[in-house]
């Protein structure tokens, strides 16, 4: 959000009013009347930019993240403000909040809130593995202190990954462990920028850049019950759509392998705009949150404590979420090779790219399209070629030795690390 933000005080705005159009509210909450909270942090302690915010770290005096002034509003309130009518609903058709074409208004805005620090906690816990234990599969949800703002989102997560670690725990006392070490996490201060793991990520940056190979997100795994919503980066969206093809139990809530790569919300930020650690998440969200990106993803509304329950009666939802959850985690743990599609990468960068040439000559803007493009067909070329001579050999047991494929998974573990942009402008990484 701050990154938008700061667009507006570059053209010379003093303040602004954050609202949540009712046409892009999920339909199975009543919203419209309700204010909520929004955090600007964009990512880690605001005071520590860049470098872990522990006992000894020097600290910046930074009050305010913005000279706006920025307060969130009730959609009710922005019509009443723009002087709109109160049915904006009609014939089951939302019709989207506009300004009127004419008319001024002037309005008083006094912004009262004050910074303090507090503390935040993480909770870490690993299960070290046998055979790559200096390379880890992190699988974080988060925590919150909240009571209010956010209802029991963070109850889903945490419930699922204590049902997981529960099922692990059958397997080690019968004498399992994993290849790979695997890391779980439970973050403090999600809701006001992803504090916890930014820090803790900051102050470990050498290690993790180096030994993690996936973060697996339960950032927020039921906030509806429409629709399952997975989620990852290029390299996985392989594993994530075979995943999903035989693990849900309801198949009308399933998409088929419709597997996205847009931006994972929360704190798997950090891993993979700082770090390039490939990620995935699945969730269960509302069709409109889903099909709708203007929906403000920050924002925190005051829910009843028993939404998850009536969300998900049976826990059926939560028991999918695990359950894919799991398989993916534990196929990145113990495949001998890292289950990882550098073809999907080459795709994705071609897609983009030619979406963006598109939007190029479509606003008259000049551009070397036909240079990019080839780069990108030879990336391209490069990846199946990649694929077909060292990934299939590499998959067939008589061939796996054990250097080879140690060189083949750091190769296929460092991919997506290739394409983060160092010194980008704030909300942009890759």
């Amino acid at each position: 959000l701050l990154p938008q933000l700061s667009l507006l005080e570059d053209a010379g705005f003093g303040g602004v009013l954050l609202y949540v159009d009712p046409c892009d509210l999920p339909k199975t909450t009543d919203l419209a009347d309700k204010a909520f909270m929004v955090s600007l942090n964009s990512g880690g302690d605001p005071s520590t930019p860049g470098y872990a915010s522990i006992d000894g770290s020097y600290r910046q005096n930074r009050l305010n993240l913005t000279t706006l002034l920025v307060q969130p509003i009730s959609a009710v309130l922005a019509k009443k403000l723009i002087s709109l009518p109160e049915d904006t609903v009609q014939k089951d058709k939302c019709i989207p909040l506009q300004l009127p074409a004419t008319g001024k208004k002037i309005i008083s805005l006094n912004i009262q809130s004050v910074t303090t620090y507090k503390k935040i906690y993480n909770v870490i816990g690993y299960l070290k593995g046998t055979v790559f234990p200096d390379r880890y599969v992190i699988i974080g949800s988060h925590h919150n202190t909240l009571n209010t703002y956010g209802g029991q989102q963070w109850a889903s997560s945490t419930a699922i990954i204590t049902a997981f670690i529960q099922a692990l725990m059958l397997k080690v006392r019968r004498g399992w462990r994993p290849d790979r070490t695997i890391v779980f996490c439970s973050w403090g201060g999600t809701s006001f920028g992803n504090i916890g793991s930014y820090e803790w990520a900051e102050d470990l940056k050498r290690v993790l850049q180096r030994n993690v190979v996936a973060y697996i997100s339960l950032h927020n795994p039921v906030t509806g019950n429409s629709t399952l919503h997975p989620v990852a980066s290029p390299s996985l969206q392989q594993l994530a759509a075979e995943s999903q093809s035989f693990n849900c139990v309801e198949k009308t809530r399933c998409p088929g392998s419709n597997v996205t790569s847009v931006q994972i919300q929360g704190d798997s930020d950090y891993f993979i705009n700082h770090l390039g650690v490939p990620a995935t998440q699945f969730s269960y969200e509302d069709v409109r949150t889903s099909e709708n990106s203007g929906f403000l993803s920050e924002a925190l509304f005051p829910l009843r404590t028993t939404k998850t329950e009536e969300l998900d009666p049976s826990f059926s939802l939560h028991e999918t979420i695990a359950k894919l959850t799991g398989q993916v985690t534990l196929q990145i743990a113990n495949e001998p090779v890292l289950p990882f599609n550098a073809l999907d990468i080459a795709l994705e960068v071609q897609n983009s790219l030619k979406a963006t040439v598109l939007l190029f000559l479509f606003v008259g803007d000049e551009v070397d399209a036909p240079q990019l493009l080839a780069a990108a067909s030879r990336l391209r070329d490069t990846a199946e070629l990649f694929q077909s001579d060292e990934m299939r050999p590499a998959n067939d047991p008589k061939e796996r030795a054990p250097i080879r494929v140690r060189m083949l998974n750091d190769v296929l573990q460092s991919l997506e690390k290739s394409f983060l942009v160092h010194r980008a402008p704030p909300g942009f990484y890759r």
